[in-house]
């Protein structure tokens, strides 16, 4: 069949379902972006790449289905470099279409040129560049497949000098692997480890929410067993909050309940993990890792099993159908050991967690530090971040999405929300960006329209994606509901500077004079102070109210005192030491001229 190579690379994109590009116009895209409407394909035309790149990681997140990220060759596409790394960490299928300066002109330093596939070698799981006009839809096709099973971002480079020619092609063949569950041998030993266990638990990741029945399938198991369910960092979503043997997230600010229950296993099961560093950090003063229990990881990368933890059993699989495979071979005596006893331990330390998290109101500081006890003294009347967030938990909607920036009072925040299903929670993931809140949700809402979202950032992330606020009042774009920590500081680099820098705050402070809500006025949105718990519950209950019924985007600034909670790494931090010292009498005016 004859047609041009962008008739061929947006059929290739129609036969996939890739209906949503996210980006910023360009010269090197047009010739497909004038046909998008034609196809189906809704571009949203971003502030900057970088939001871009993070609503298209939100809408995959959001909804499963891929999208893509595209923008003008050069500088359009090295600010997508954050966002691409921030879904390769977080697992998301998405298409990165990276338009090349022309063939006819590379290496001679012309305009916007740049090395586009070196920048994104260490951000996608996999790359190819278009060789030759008519490969464009082969490429294409294989692109997007690796994206899908690798469960990450996946380039095609595209010099743009290749458009708009005429090629006689087929169109290429979609092939779907069926997805592995597990080898017999493995499958066999982690059930008969689990049926001999005497306080198996389980922790979930984000390979629970990704496996197509995960999260229903480890439930089975669960109850099977009577096993406690942990999530890992930032996937409070892998396991129904509301069920009683959902334990909660482990890692940074998570749930107490949670390590206190793992830390007495004999053997975890570790469903759909790479078991990532922060999942398993050290939390309120907790080792809680239990050394020496048998460990049953599942993943379906066989390079990430056994990498961060010893590991008894490794297993190469989906998680649902793994944990179908390991439920049907437990023995029947499975789980009897201690069980009633088990269940009133998990019952009891869930309880217990549950009124210490209700009951806590205040950042605690190290020994030989004090600013948390100065910033309440200095603002007496102020919400801390622990009430606003129950403040919060009063008024969000259990249906809700959610996105989260990083961060001091988002981190804060860890232990609080919970979901009855999964694809609700959205965080920035272990590259941990700035400015991941505001975007993310935004892509969520393009993906579920019907469902309330909110987005929650501090005062210093969300100056990186303020732009945006320019972007999405737009008519075509949906209501969305931001959520500002407002208290005039990058909170988790000052809590270093109280820890390590003897309170030499350089850098950590910000203009008291700006006014988020202001500036959500002047772009046409809603702008709101919320100063007290009651203000702000009531604030977000109006916020959803507009959104849903009113297609009204609202900004919420919630104004907090300035107290820092835990670091996020202890383990990374030491007290600095003076040896040759340093001294302004040694600066050296520069020779200019």
């Amino acid at each position: 069949m004859k047609m041009t190579t962008e008739e061929a690379f947006v059929k290739t994109l129609q036969m996939h379902g890739i209906d949503n590009a996210f980006g910023i116009i360009g010269s090197a895209m047009m010739p497909i972006s004038d046909i998008f409407p034609d196809a189906g394909i809704t571009f949203w035309d971003c502030a900057h790449e970088t939001s871009g790149g993070m609503m298209a990681d939100g809408y995959t997140r959001a909804t499963g289905k891929m999208s893509m990220m595209i923008a003008q060759n050069g500088p359009g596409i090295t600010n997508f470099v954050t966002a691409v790394k921030t879904a390769y960490w977080n697992h998301t299928p998405i298409l990165l279409v990276t338009p090349q300066a022309a063939n006819k002109t590379i290496g001679q330093g012309g305009f916007q040129e740049m090395e586009q596939m070196n920048l994104f070698a260490d951000c996608v799981a996999y790359q190819e560049e278009v060789r030759d006009p008519s490969r464009i839809a082969e490429t294409l096709n294989r692109v997007i497949m690796q994206a899908k099973r690798a469960s990450a971002p996946a380039q095609i480079n595209i010099p743009r000098d290749f458009w708009t020619q005429v090629i006689d092609i087929d169109l290429p063949t979609i092939v779907d692997f069926e997805l592995p569950q597990g080898g017999d041998e493995a499958v066999e030993k982690a059930a008969e480890l689990l049926s001999n266990a005497k306080f198996p638990v389980i922790l979930n990741g984000a390979g629970a929410i990704l496996s197509a029945g995960g999260i229903e399938a480890s439930r089975v198991l669960a109850e099977r067993l009577d096993a406690p369910v942990c999530v890992g960092y930032q996937h409070n979503d892998a396991f129904p909050g509301n069920h009683p043997l959902y334990a909660g997230p482990l890692g940074y600010n998570g749930s107490k309940a949670g390590m206190e229950l793992i830390s007495k296993a004999d053997v975890v099961l570790c469903l759909g993990t790479r078991l990532n560093p922060f999942s398993t950090l050290p939390g309120y003063g907790i080792d809680y890792w239990p050394t020496e229990a048998k460990i049953i990881q599942v993943d379906l990368n066989p390079d990430r099993i056994g990498l961060t933890k010893k590991v008894t059993v490794g297993i190469v699989g989906d998680a649902a159908k793994v944990a179908r495979g390991i439920t049907e071979k437990l023995a029947d005596s499975a789980g009897d050991t201690d069980r009633e006893a088990r269940k009133a331990t998990i019952a009891q330390t869930k309880s217990s967690w549950a009124q210490e998290l209700t009951s806590m109101n205040e950042e605690q500081d190290d020994p030989g530090t004090d600013w948390n006890v100065r910033a309440r003294k200095a603002k007496p009347d102020w919400m801390s971040p622990r009430m606003a967030w129950r403040a919060i938990q009063a008024a969000l909607p259990t249906n809700a999405i959610i996105s989260s920036d990083i961060g001091n009072n988002c981190a804060i925040g860890n232990a609080y929300p919970s979901f009855d299903d999964s694809r609700k929670y959205l965080a920035p993931g272990l590259f941990g960006p700035c400015g991941y809140g505001l975007p993310s949700i935004v892509g969520a809402k393009i993906g579920q329209p019907d469902t309330p979202v909110v987005g929650f950032a501090g005062d210093g992330a969300f100056g990186i994606s303020v732009n945006e606020l320019t972007a999405i009042g737009r008519g075509e774009w949906p209501a969305i509901t931001q959520i500002v920590f407002r208290n005039y500081q990058w909170g988790a680099e000052k809590r270093n500077s109280t820890l390590w820098f003897d309170d030499n705050f350089v850098g950590t402070e910000l203009d008291e004079d700006v006014s988020y809500a202001g500036i959500a006025k002047a772009c046409g949105l809603k702008g709101v102070v919320a100063r007290t718990q009651e203000e702000l519950t009531d604030a977000l209950d109006q916020a959803i109210k507009d959104q849903m019924e009113n297609g009204v985007t609202t900004l919420i600034e919630a104004m907090i005192n300035q107290e820092l909670g835990d670091p996020f790494r202890r383990d990374a931090m030491k007290k600095p030491v003076k040896v040759a010292g340093i001294s302004k009498d040694d600066m050296r005016p520069q020779n200019v001229g």
